[in-house]
């Protein structure tokens, strides 16, 4: 229902694209998906059929667009949503936005503008100029030259995207090109064909370590998602991987377990821990709290993983005193 061919072209379902955040990149979100994950957080497009035909020369040609108000580019390593907060943090202290009259074609218009404070907050990384910052459907920040591909996954039909990664290269403008993934279609053969195509990137998803509870969770085995991370990097490409803490379902033990796998392939590769929030069919299991989300941080942390990040950090940080307890407990993981 959200791919189809006509002729010799594939066509993808695609719900939205734009320059998202906190990730500071171009996302191209899709319909439809090869799982059925009881948490999705983008259920509603992912599970339904929803949004706007799009071969990979509309891709490009979106892409293409993209790269011209790119405000910083990224060498091929830092390709990740997980490098993005060394950026920028999306908060907008040190631009003011306003709405200026132009007169165009002898009407007149008001245009947005986006001028200087002289302020930035105490967590700025303080590597911007407010002049690289651009205000986005979700926010504050900077374009970085990256085209990711999010929401639902096919990789199961590899050749949408490979046909979408060789027209957005062809474009020479520069822009790496990430997949947001659970892996499950990312065979050996797959894998071959997307990096000769052109896919820099990898953000790949590991739901849950244990494999019955990720049957429950996704209704699919994990068994061969285990063993991408070392299968992604023996072919070059760059990995960052998330998981979700889901208290009852995916909690500190098996964070580290995956933790700990990654750990023993490359101690450098990015890990991002995602605080669960209620959605679809999960609706009435809670979030994790604060002390949850430290525990998890710190299990990982004892593997010797050295990139360790906290995620969705407004579901489990409701006070000052624990933005506080926060920073005193894991500076490095905001």
């Amino acid at each position: 229902m959200t791919l189809k061919w006509e002729g010799d072209t594939p066509y993808r379902l695609i719900k939205s694209a734009h320059l998202s955040r906190p990730e500071h990149y171009f996302s191209i979100y899709q319909s439809g998906c090869n799982w059925s994950c009881k948490k999705c957080h983008s259920w509603e497009f992912t599970q339904y059929a929803n949004g706007e035909w799009m071969s990979a020369q509309d891709i490009a040609r979106i892409a293409e667009d993209y790269a011209q108000v790119v405000t910083y580019r990224e060498p091929r390593e830092r390709a990740t949503s997980f490098h993005a907060l060394d950026l920028c943090r999306c908060c907008g202290t040190c631009v003011q936005i306003s709405y200026l009259p132009v007169v165009e074609g002898g009407k007149t218009a008001h245009k947005l503008y986006l001028t200087k404070t002289g302020t930035r907050s105490k967590l700025c990384p303080q590597k911007l100029q407010p002049e690289q910052i651009v205000l986005s459907p979700q926010g504050f920040g900077p374009a970085r030259n990256i085209i990711a591909f999010t929401g639902g996954d096919l990789a199961c039909q590899p050749e949408f995207y490979a046909r979408c990664a060789q027209r957005i290269k062809d474009l020479g403008q520069d822009l790496w090109i990430l997949f947001e993934t659970n892996g499950y279609g990312l065979t050996p053969q797959n894998l071959d064909l997307l990096k000769e195509a052109g896919i820099d990137a990898f953000w790949l998803d590991i739901k849950a370590y244990d494999g019955e509870v990720h049957h429950r969770l996704t209704g699919a085995s994990n068994d061969w998602i285990l063993k991408l991370p070392e299968d992604m990097l023996k072919r070059g490409f760059i990995l960052e991987v998330l998981s979700l803490y889901i208290p009852g379902w995916v909690e500190s033990d098996q964070i580290e377990r995956i933790a700990s796998l990654l750990a023993e392939i490359d101690r450098e590769i990015p890990f991002t821990i995602l605080a669960f929030f209620p959605q679809y069919k999960l609706r009435r299991v809670r979030p994790p709290n604060l002390e949850q989300m430290i525990s998890a941080y710190q299990a990982a942390k004892a593997t010797g993983l050295r990139n360790i990040r906290l995620g969705n950090i407004a579901t489990f940080v409701k006070t000052e005193e624990d933005f506080e307890s926060l920073l005193t407990s894991a500076p490095e993981a905001i």
